[in-house]
């Protein structure tokens, strides 16, 4: 009257098909909850004077060259200085939109 199985052995427990689905659901919405958290977290202590720094140095770009009549800040550019001063402009505004 051996039995086959061994006092450590176990059967694994049957899971209904709705309480899969139910922790399936809970599991999604831990994650989203979590994924909210990450995106509402305050900026990191650089990004407003990464910010305004871009934004007066593309500023700064655009009037030295037109007080430099084109010879500053980089006279090779030429009229590719603009697109230099307002990729700056751009970037530092682009940074604003996700500042808290």
């Amino acid at each position: 009257m051996s039995d086959s199985q061994g006092p450590q052995e176990k059967k694994s427990a049957v899971v209904p098909p709705a309480a899969k689905v139910a922790a399936a659901r809970q599991a999604a919405e831990a994650e989203r909850r979590r994924q909210a958290q990450a995106l509402d977290a305050p900026n990191p202590s650089w990004w407003a004077p990464v910010f305004v720094t871009l934004l007066l140095v593309g500023l700064l770009w655009i009037v030295v060259f037109y007080i430099s009549q084109g010879l500053w800040p980089v006279a090779a550019f030429g009229y590719w200085n603009l697109v230099v001063g307002f990729v700056l402009l751009i970037s530092g505004f682009a940074m604003t939109m996700k500042w808290k």
